[in-house]
């Protein structure tokens, strides 16, 4: 990771650690790097977009090329759109399931795929202040348009993917207020479902407030009382899901891949018998898929670098806990609405509803904490907490794991516990944090 580039774009508060300028000086980046070239801007609902969507297009517009406007869009949607139309590059607008306040910027290059970190040194210099850009005159200076067909190339697209209808099918949605808002209820009924939905009234300011995919309870309690067959919540840029199956319960990421990994395997279309996961992946579910004879693959936290495992591995599943999953024959990147359809797929094609679907699956105990910190920086060189850490998750043995990481989304520490009982997930929990504070890191 960068300086301003996190696991997944730059990401802050707008005004603040994101700024216009910032926006404009990524644009005049893009407009260099790409050639003069075709550049396609997604955003979600944040109040913000507007403003950043409109500094990104300057700056691609002044040194030379075409800043092509989505509007509203799920994060999926650009770097299929991007492949489609052959463009040059892409951006999407959002901080995902950050506060409305945040915002961010992701970049994707002309294959669709997001910038490795290789690749970001070169905006990262922009920002910094080592590279300047190249401003055109006259004739040369480039072109800002809006591109009003990609929202139904994409919503047709989703359509042409689902191999069933549900008609019958009584589906409970949560847009999150964000990119989904729209396209979630279009999609679902399109398919012959009956839709009851909430978090799809974005006002700028309410996108992933007490909704989406983060805070899954609304749809949970909606799914019980309104008495749905399932329901699917989306973040705020819609490349993930998590599904609540009839019973009000919540079914993630981890639950997902079990589901869909078992549907592929009996389809002889588990490529490799593996699935990618990360290090935040429960336990449960790699001892559940053992008996079954598909393994499970660990990454770093972060879609990025699932994707980069599936694709050099020429697997066909992956994903993360927290609902970003990969079907490598349909799509390069999380997809929520993808995975919602390919589950509700799934329910349909057994006839089982999901929480038979997930019967096998044992989740491991687990707590997570997300505390403020006062520098990622000096956490990750603090040698002697680290050495503490270590001798902490030894506790564990072989039945369970303690992951302490800072995010690369927000600025924040993750502590994350795994074991054999609840109480012992508390206990360590409360022990790492405890070192955490002892040694200064916490604010």
């Amino acid at each position: 990771m960068g300086k301003y580039f996190g696991t997944d774009g730059f990401r802050g508060r707008v005004g603040d650690v994101l700024t216009a300028t910032h926006a404009l000086r990524i644009g005049c980046c893009l407009g260099q790097h790409f050639g003069k070239g075709r550049v396609l801007i997604g955003k979600d609902t944040r109040c913000s977009g507007d403003l950043l969507e409109a500094a990104l297009a300057a700056g691609i517009a002044a040194t030379g090329g075409e800043a092509m406007l989505l509007g509203v869009i799920p994060t999926p949607a650009l770097p299929y759109l991007i492949r489609q139309g052959g463009y040059d590059g892409g951006v999407m607008i959002s901080a995902s399931h950050n506060p409305f306040a945040d915002n961010g910027i992701k970049l994707f290059g002309g294959d669709g795929e997001k910038l490795s970190d290789a690749a970001l040194a070169l905006p990262e210099r922009y920002l910094a202040g080592e590279a300047e850009p190249c401003f055109v005159t006259e004739g040369a200076v480039g072109r800002l348009s809006f591109y009003g067909d990609g929202y139904a190339l994409y919503r047709a697209r989703l359509l042409s993917l689902a191999e069933e209808r549900y008609h019958g099918l009584r589906v409970g949605l949560d847009a999150a207020n964000g990119s989904a808002c729209r396209l979630a209820r279009e999609v679902f009924e399109a398919l012959g479902a009956t839709v009851t939905a909430i978090g799809e009234q974005p006002d700028g300011q309410n996108i992933n407030r007490g909704c989406g995919s983060t805070q899954i309870g609304s749809l949970c309690a909606l799914v019980r009382e309104q008495g749905l067959d399932v329901g699917f919540a989306f973040d705020g840029d819609a490349d993930r899901c998590i599904a609540v199956d009839a019973a009000g319960q919540v079914v993630d990421g981890d639950a997902i891949l079990y589901v869909m990994s078992r549907a592929l395997q009996e389809r002889g279309a588990l490529h490799g018998g593996t699935v990618v996961t990360t290090v935040m992946s429960n336990m449960g579910l790699a001892r559940a898929l053992e008996p079954l004879g598909i393994a499970c693959e660990q990454t770093a936290v972060g879609d990025r670098y699932v994707a980069e495992r599936v694709r050099k591995m020429g697997y066909s599943l992956g994903g993360e806990q927290s609902g970003h999953i990969i079907f490598s024959a349909l799509s390069d990147t999380g997809d929520g609405l993808l995975t919602a359809i390919l589950l509700a797929d799934r329910i349909r094609e057994s006839g089982l509803p999901l929480q038979r679907l997930t019967d096998g699956y044992k989740p491991y105990p687990q707590l997570l904490r997300s505390l403020p910190i006062r520098s990622a920086a000096a956490l990750r060189e603090d040698a002697a907490l680290w050495e503490r850490l270590q001798g902490l998750e030894a506790r564990l043995g072989e039945n369970g794991r303690l992951l302490v990481r800072p995010s690369g989304t927000e600025p924040v520490v993750r502590i994350m516990v795994q074991a054999s009982e609840a109480s012992l997930c508390e206990r360590i929990a409360e022990r790492a944090q405890h070192d955490l504070t002892e040694r200064g890191h916490l604010q």
